[in-house]
């Protein structure tokens, strides 16, 4: 297999990290996310540049006529931004049928969700119902309006912001949060970074010379080739046992579904993609089970954090890898 996709990465990760400051490792993790499928979730608070780095993956890509061709009669967009307020209403996201009086016909009006690349800024904004207009889209790749589904062409990524700390927050529900891929903080910057972020942003044609540097038809070839990278059954037992382990873990009160094994498995393996890697050892399992997992479980006492219990299955779950070579 064909697995020397490593410069087309390093190349894109260059190239957002040009304009945002940014660990290059967590800007790793979302690009694999995004080639495996998944949805990534960035949780901090305000003005740690959650928005500018989605923004910059997303004109980092370039999209061809094909991609936004119609689907099931809809045009689909190479990249939408839905700013979250705690008014808007499930049809803002999704669309709607609309009568048009003159022509006695019903035209339906797109919502932005029908994207290549989502950005959905602070999330937790959304109230309840709204935030439960995305559960299908996420979870199918598809949107049914009055009992019409559209099906949404690949590549499909949601990235979704999401404020620590405010007023009028609404919590996702664990159903939702389960449906992200990832869940990430970016963190602070350090004093040396924070002086190059007011260097870089302080100008106004900041943005101006920012240029794609992949076509949206690698997303797809990389996409399929995440199925060829392989996974020894000792390295799916062990993580089978990490996820396991959750449900019997006398610190968590809800533990990880199934899917948590699914989209693991997968990122794991689109990690080893952008590595250069045609397998998945289990310390890749161990680096990224914290990050793709904490934000599944809840703890019995909320003053544990998630990640406590989690580090402590790591630390007892026993390896035992024979005979894979890795």
């Amino acid at each position: 297999m064909e697995t020397n996709i490593r410069p087309a990465i390093e190349l894109l990760i260059n190239n957002i990290r040009q304009l945002i400051s940014v660990d290059a490792g967590k800007l790793e993790y979302i690009i694999a996310a995004q080639i495996a499928g998944g949805h990534v979730i960035l949780a901090d608070s305000h003005g740690v540049g959650k928005t500018s780095l989605a923004r910059a993956l997303a004109q980092s890509i370039r999209w061809r006529p094909e991609d936004l061709a119609d689907v099931s009669g809809v045009k689909m967009e190479g990249f939408s931004r839905i700013q979250c307020t705690v008014d808007l209403l499930p049809q803002d996201i999704l669309g709607f049928n609309r009568f048009i009086g003159h022509s006695g016909e019903m035209i339906f009006n797109k919502g932005p969700v029908f994207a290549h690349f989502v950005l959905c800024d602070e999330i937790n904004l959304l109230t309840p119902k709204t935030q439960g207009s995305f559960f299908q889209v996420m979870e199918e790749q598809s949107v049914t309006i009055e009992g019409k589904s559209y099906s949404l062409k690949d590549p499909f990524f949601i990235i979704a912001t999401m404020n620590l700390k405010g007023v009028h927050l609404f919590p996702l529900p664990t159903p939702q949060l389960d449906r992200f891929m990832l869940r990430l903080s970016l963190g602070y910057p350090s004093a040396e970074e924070e002086t190059e972020i007011i260097n870089k942003h302080g100008k106004i044609d900041a943005w101006n010379n920012f240029q794609s540097v992949i076509d949206s038809a690698d997303l797809i070839k990389w996409k399929k080739m995440v199925d060829e990278v392989q996974m020894h059954p000792s390295v799916t037992s062990y993580l089978v046992t990490c996820v396991r382990s959750t449900r019997a873990h006398p610190d968590i009160e809800t533990p990880a579904s199934p899917r948590a094994g699914v989209r693991i498995s997968r990122l794991a393996k689109s990690l080893a993609l952008c590595r250069g890697m045609d397998y998945v050892s289990v310390d890749l399992i161990k680096e990224i089970f914290i990050h793709a997992m904490a934000h599944r479980i809840i703890t019995r006492d909320p003053s544990i954090p998630p990640e406590t219990p989690l580090k402590n299955i790591l630390d007892t779950v026993p390896v035992e890898i024979k005979g894979s070579g890795h």
